[in-house]
Formats: structure tokens, C-alpha cells, sequence
């Protein structure tokens, strides 16, 4: 059985909040309603359009394989199913960065980013989220609208 890092719904807040940058990608800002996390994310609206106020489900896996056995590096395609038969959108990437936003007199938060081929993803919420998570990991961000 697959080991997820993070899985919870969302919901599509804003897109393009600093203005759109690029033709095929936009910015996404959502929250999630289980463990009150904040992400943005840059999703290629070519391949998989997205509106305000919609729902999805968004999960971060370290594999495909849904016996839990790590990542190869390569994909070959034949009838074996994964993890991805059951998403709609799938990128794979790094993770980079991982910080602490202690700012404003709150709580810490925790600040985790993801660079997917150049589009990136900042997840912020509870460091309790994150204890699953290791600078330079790889990563498979996974997307289902719900």
C-alpha cells in the first residue's frame, strides 16, 4: 500500500492573484478543509482547466506503485496499474525548501516548497503536517476534482 505524505480536499480560492504571467499556466491559490493548510500552485490550464470555487482532492505521494515500492526513475507503459489510474492530473517533482513562518505573533506554521518542472507549489500550515517530508525529496502531486 502506497504511503501518502499528504492528502486532503481543497477548495480554489483565487487564480492569478498577482496577475497572469504565462498563456498555458495559472496560479492557484486554495485552502483545504481538513487540516486548514494554504497552497499555491502554478497548473498547466492547458491540459487541465480549473474556476474558482471548485473542489479536488490533492494528494503528495513518494511513488506511483501501489505496493509502496519506491520510484525507478522510468516509466514504462504496459496494463500495470498505479496510483495515477485514479487522478486526473499528475506532476512529478522536488521538493526544495522547507521553512518556519513564525511572523505575526501566530502559531508556526510550516512553509513546504515543490518545484514540478518549473511550476511550483508552496503548501503552508500546521508543522505536524509536515513531519513526513525531507528536503530533496522526490514527489508525485496528484489532482482529482471532487
Amino acid at each position: 500500500m502506497v504511503q501518502l505524505l499528504f492528502e486532503d480536499i481543497f477548495i480554489l480560492q483565487r487564480l492569478d492573484p498577482d496577475g497572469k504571467k504565462f498563456d498555458k499556466v495559472a496560479r492557484i491559490e486554495a485552502k483545504s478543509e481538513q487540516f486548514d493548510m494554504y497552497m499555491q500552485l502554478d497548473i498547466n490550464t492547458e491540459i487541465y482547466p480549473m474556476r474558482v470555487g471548485e473542489k479536488f482532492t490533492m494528494v503528495l505521494a513518494p511513488t506511483l506503485n501501489l505496493d509502496g515500492t519506491p520510484d525507478s526513475g522510468y516509466f514504462l507503459q504496459g496494463n500495470r496499474k498505479t496510483l495515477a489510474d485514479k487522478f486526473e492530473y499528475v506532476m512529478h517533482g522536488k521538493l526544495y525548501k522547507i521553512s518556519e513562518d513564525s511572523s505575526g505573533g501566530q502559531a508556526a506554521k510550516v512553509e513546504i516548497y515543490a518545484s514540478f518542472g518549473g511550476l511550483l507549489m508552496m503548501l503552508k500550515g500546521d508543522p505536524s503536517n509536515a513531519s513526513n517530508f525531507e528536503l530533496d525529496q522526490r514527489l508525485f502531486l496528484l489532482i482529482r476534482k471532487v
